[in-house]
């Protein structure tokens, strides 16, 4: 298999994305293949929606819904309001015209008049502006935001997908117990060879632990992987398999000797990968991930803003159940395959806005379909090139400071509209007077310029010399 393909969504390591044929290439002397079954093709299903991110504009629409946010949506209507400023012009210079009460030149500077104080330069740059300035708080944040929806739509958010395994969690699982065998070394070394062609957080954690044994992994001779339920390996002439309690029952592998336990553990917030030696039940491995460290503030924090956490996760819905306990959070989707969390999401809009906050590739159709797509800094790069907005520092508690960047950015947003539309409304009516001469129309919109300028950049300096000169400055190619 070639490449990373660390998947966020399910405790067990679901390899990496299968190619057009049953067989990948070789790594180490290892046949690898994924089974081609719909949902196993998620992985590079993920991957190519990911990548078209910078070419869609904003979250798959419902049917029926326009969710583009009022003021994000204003350039859509500079054909009307060129038609309103060429209407005003041909009644001024109608009216000048017809009544006789002037000559034509008169008449013409009037008209001149309308035109200068009714380009749309200032409602032009009201947003880009505000969006400069909120760009440059959230980098002095550790917070990339890189989309409009960012700016527009983050503040208009009611419910916060959260992702577990490496967004709420740490995504660094420990070995915390070892079940069922008298040798837990040959366990330990036959689970860690056949995930060895795996980079989930999981099968990393696997690895490790037999490493820090000092142990010597057997010889893989085929690997498969079954997304989102364990992976099966050809170790030394013996079938073994890791995966999901569930994946190894439906493998033919008899549970019952351990399946008490194992239940135990799962309800203590536990993940547990079950191992097999052809259809026999070698033991199990119970794993335990830690908390990030400000993710139950953080999660109090949001329910106190109006925001409503809801946990997605394909790991057991024990372990779920129990972080989102500790975290306080009421709705949790457990068991999640591949490919359901952007339809979860989906179903979710149908009651508001809705942001997806992740790290893995099977992430990335669910970051897309949202609202407003967060990443966490330390995911993978198809999440990364998916999301609006990218957490780089780490912090769970960014999220907030983020919303709050969009808030304040939609603010500024408005103000200088308010401004812009201002000077159009009062000048526009003014020049129709004939009072007002062109090089006076074209003072006042330098000044409505300016003033979109100082209110958007005003209060940091860097930022408002690095705009003006960049007027005019010629583009490199």
């Amino acid at each position: 298999m070639t490449g990373p393909a660390r998947s966020a969504w399910c405790s067990i390591p679901p390899g990496r994305p299968p190619r057009p044929s049953g067989l990948a290439s070789s790594r180490q002397g290892t046949r690898c293949r994924h089974e081609h079954r719909s949902h196993d093709r998620a992985h590079v299903h993920c991957a190519l929606l990911g990548r078209s991110r910078a070419g869609r504009r904003g979250p798959v629409p419902l049917p029926g819904q326009d969710r583009r946010p009022p003021l994000f949506a204003l350039h859509r209507h500079d054909r009307e309001g060129v038609l309103s400023v060429l209407s005003f012009l041909a009644w001024t210079v109608g009216a000048w015209w017809a009544t006789g009460e002037a000559d034509l030149a008169r008449a013409v500077f009037a008209g001149l008049s309308v035109l200068v104080m009714g380009y749309p330069c200032a409602v032009g740059i009201a947003a880009p502006l505000s969006i400069v300035r909120g760009a440059g708080e959230a980098a002095d944040q550790g917070v990339i935001m890189r989309t409009g929806e960012a700016f527009q739509a983050f503040r208009l958010v009611k419910r916060l997908v959260l992702d577990k395994t490496g967004t709420l969690t740490v995504g660094r699982p420990v070995l915390k117990e070892t079940l069922g065998v008298d040798d837990p070394d040959e366990l330990l070394a036959l689970a860690a060879a056949a995930e060895a062609a795996s980079e989930h957080p999981l099968a990393r954690a696997i690895l490790d632990a037999a490493l820090d044994r000092g142990l010597r992994l057997p010889r893989v001779d085929e690997f498969t992987a079954a997304p989102g339920r364990g992976v099966s390996a050809l170790v030394e002439d013996v079938r073994g398999r890791a995966g999901r309690p569930a994946y190894l029952q439906g493998e033919g592998v008899d549970l019952v000797p351990l399946s008490a336990r194992i239940a135990e553990l799962e309800q203590a917030g536990h993940t547990v990968v079950a191992v097999g030696r052809d259809r026999e039940l070698l033991g199990a491995l119970a794993f335990a991930d830690e908390l990030r460290e400000d993710a139950i503030e953080t999660v109090a924090a949001m329910k106190q803003a109006g925001l409503v956490p809801v946990m997605v996760t394909g790991d057991n819905e024990g372990t779920a159940r129990r972080v989102a306990a500790a975290l306080g959070i009421a709705e949790v989707h457990a068991g999640v395959l591949p490919g359901e969390k952007a339809e979860i999401v989906r179903r979710l809009q149908r009651e508001g806005r809705v942001a997806m906050v992740g790290d893995g590739i099977n992430d990335a159709p669910a970051l897309m379909q949202a609202d407003v797509g967060v990443a966490m800094g330390g995911g993978t790069d198809i999440a990364i090139e998916s999301a609006d907005i990218i957490i780089v520092g780490n912090r769970l508690r960014s999220i907030l400071t983020a919303r709050e960047i969009s808030r304040r950015s939609y603010g500024k947003t408005k103000q200088n509209v308010v401004l812009a539309f201002l000077f159009n409304g009062v000048g526009i009516p003014v020049a129709t007077t004939g009072l007002v001469y062109p090089v006076w129309a074209m003072a006042a919109m330098a000044v409505s310029v300016t003033s979109i300028f100082l209110n958007s950049l005003g209060g940091r300096p860097s930022l408002f010399v690095n705009a003006v000169l960049s007027v005019g400055r010629p583009g490199r190619s």
